[in-house]
């Protein structure tokens, strides 16, 4: 029996309900994650809200969440989990990405080498 190919990006709880949350109040219907080309260590992960996919988009849902990924990120994004931090200074989400190889020292650009897809 193969092994099921891995998400493309999937959510721990504490960042599916915090998404969830805020979709609730803007009224949006996706999650939009991506990457883009900036900062000193090459890349950016970018994340959005949306109310519709685009042509090209990758759709998955993990924990109740619809999530949106840019076709140019997939291979960027393959097996990376989203999780959200709190504490007495700071909110934010942060990605655990098998795919990254480094970041910059502060902790806002990346390095990432794409992923090969397994064949389905």
């Amino acid at each position: 029996m193969a092994n099921p190919a891995p998400s493309v990006v999937s959510l721990t709880e504490r960042a599916a309900a915090r998404v969830r949350e805020i979709m609730a109040e803007r009224g949006h219907g996706y999650l939009r994650v991506g990457v883009k080309n900036g900062g000193c260590a090459g890349m950016e992960y970018v994340m959005d809200y949306a109310d519709a996919p685009e042509k090209l988009d990758e759709v998955a849902e993990d924990r109740g969440v619809k999530i949106l990924i840019d076709a140019k990120a997939v291979l960027f994004l393959l097996g990376a989990e989203i999780d959200f931090e709190e504490t007495a200074l700071h909110q934010k989400f942060v990605f655990s990405n098998p795919n990254q190889t480094d970041a910059c020292g502060c902790g806002v650009s990346v390095t990432i080498t794409p992923a090969v897809r397994p064949a389905t």
